[in-house]
Parts: C-alpha cells; sequence; structure tokens
C-alpha cells in the first residue's frame, strides 16, 4: 500500500516538473518573441542618434556619439510640425467618422431584424475583399470631379470608407455579445432607442471603440500611397510624406530618416500603450457567444 501511494506521488511529482519545464520554454519562447518584436524599435531609435558614417560602419551598436541635433534637423527641414498636424487633422477626423459609423450599423445590424439584411451585410463583405489601391484612379478621377483634390476631404473620406467593413464586423460582434436583457429593461423604464443606445450600449462598448480607434489610427497616420495622389500642395502634406523629403533619387539622409521616422513613430506607440488594455479585451469580446 505505501509503495503505491509513493510511485503515485513520485508520478504526481513527475509530471509537475515536466509542467513547469513546458511553461519555462513557453516563456523563453515568448521572451524571444518579445526581443524580435522590439528590436526594430531598438534599432530605429539608436540610428536616429548616429551620423551617416556611424550608420553603416556600426549598425546595429550604439551610437559612438549621441546627435541630438538629427531630431532637432530632421524637424525643421521635413517641415514636420505641419506635417505633424495636418496628419493628426486627417487621423482624428477619419477616426471619429469611422467609430460613429460602425458603431451605429453594428447595433443595428446585431440588435434588428429588417428586410435585406443579409444583403447588407455581404455588401461590407465584399468590401474587406477590394484591393485598396487598385482604386486610386478611379478614385483620383471622382475627388477631381467633386473638387476635393489637395483637401482634407480627399484623405478623410477614403480612409473612412475603407475603413467601414472589418470596423462594422467588429462592432456587430462585440454587440451581440451584450444581453437583449438590458434593452428590455430600460424600454420598461420608458427609454427609446436612441437612449438606450447612447446611454447603455455605447459605453459598454468602450473596449471595441478603442480597438477600432487604435486600428484605424495605425492605417491613417502611416498611410502614403492615398497622400501621394490626392495631396500636392505643401501646406497640406501629411507625415508620411514629409518623410519622402529626406530621400531622392541619388541618395538618402540615413542620420535625419532615421531621426524624423523616431519622431513620427512615437504617437503611435504612445496611443498603443494608453489602450492596449481595451484593445486586448475588444479583440475577444463575442468570440465565446453561443
Amino acid at each position: 500500500m505505501n509503495a503505491s501511494i509513493t510511485a503515485a506521488s513520485r508520478s504526481g511529482t513527475g509530471k509537475r516538473a515536466v509542467f513547469k519545464g513546458l511553461a519555462g520554454f513557453g516563456k523563453l519562447i515568448l521572451l524571444a518573441y518579445a526581443v524580435v518584436t522590439l528590436y526594430p524599435l531598438y534599432w530605429l531609435f539608436t540610428s536616429a542618434f548616429k551620423t551617416n558614417q556611424d550608420f553603416f560602419a556600426n549598425p546595429y551598436g550604439l551610437p559612438k556619439q549621441w546627435m541630438a541635433e538629427n531630431l532637432v534637423r530632421a524637424w525643421d527641414l521635413g517641415n514636420m510640425g505641419r506635417a505633424m498636424l495636418n496628419s493628426a487633422v486627417v487621423t482624428v477626423s477619419a477616426v471619429i467618422l469611422t467609430v460613429l459609423l460602425s458603431v451605429l450599423a453594428g447595433y443595428v445590424l446585431s440588435r434588428f431584424s429588417f428586410p435585406f439584411k443579409k444583403v447588407v451585410v455581404v455588401l461590407f463583405t465584399m468590401g474587406l475583399l477590394i484591393p485598396i489601391h487598385s482604386t486610386l484612379v478611379p478614385l483620383f478621377i471622382m475627388m477631381k470631379n467633386l473638387g476635393l483634390l489637395d483637401t482634407y476631404g480627399a484623405l478623410i473620406l477614403p480612409y473612412t470608407a475603407f475603413e467601414l467593413p472589418i470596423a462594422v464586423f467588429l462592432s456587430m460582434a462585440y454587440m451581440s455579445s451584450i444581453p437583449k436583457e438590458i434593452e428590455e429593461a430600460a424600454m420598461i423604464d420608458g427609454s427609446g432607442w436612441w437612449g438606450i443606445f447612447g446611454r447603455m450600449i455605447l459605453p459598454l462598448c468602450t473596449p471595441i471603440v478603442a480597438t477600432i480607434s487604435i486600428l484605424a489610427f495605425l492605417r491613417f497616420w502611416n498611410d502614403f500611397s492615398f497622400a501621394l495622389v490626392f495631396i500636392n500642395t505643401q501646406a497640406l502634406k501629411t507625415l508620411p510624406l514629409s518623410l519622402s523629403l529626406f530621400s531622392d533619387g541619388f541618395g538618402t539622409d540615413y542620420s535625419l530618416t532615421m531621426g524624423a521616422m523616431a519622431i513620427a513613430v512615437l504617437p503611435t506607440i504612445v496611443i498603443y500603450l494608453i489602450l492596449q488594455e481595451k484593445i486586448m479585451k475588444g479583440m475577444v469580446a463575442g468570440s465565446t457567444k453561443g
């Protein structure tokens, strides 16, 4: 009897040791993945403080001399203050419009039944299948006919249109996980549909709103092709266009380019760090429904 108990105890100890070993191995894999993911940021920010000679002679190490003036020169030569303002106006406006339209559409598609509902869902699905850059020529013609070229609207409207399909599906999936009993209780208390949406549903949708916002922000803030085609006026050029000024057909000033890129990515990093918890909640919301 004692022998069997001892054998079972040893077996349990061995299993625990195996599980701990697997857990430790899993942590090592995650640590390696984190290093691989973060290394490009390390390389970018260290390269931003190097001279061109140091950039080529010592591409992976720390700067031999920290050149903080690279950031100052990049800011001045690239007119990055104005470019960042233009990017902020376009991005914030498009994000607000995307969030507003997507949560309204998601609410209707997740809570109501109406004729041709499936057709509407299919149309949004088709929007996911359209190659964005294949629409540049017809969009250019359309913007020209509407007189929107060289305006903020030439970027805000296409950005919103191409981001809506994925934003609507995210909001629709999230709202489907919210119990309908909440709405029924509110209707008994005399609330209308707009009251229910604004006072009850929308506050519960903070995680998915954060998710949609950061995904849209990343796309809009870093877009180059639409801004290149639709914006020609120097005063309206966005941040990605200002980065292209440091490279021409004959060469690239890498010290200034890296400095400008380091400045450009900072807002994205800050916003992601602030919203990361809500983003994760929004991405997994609705995955366990039903």
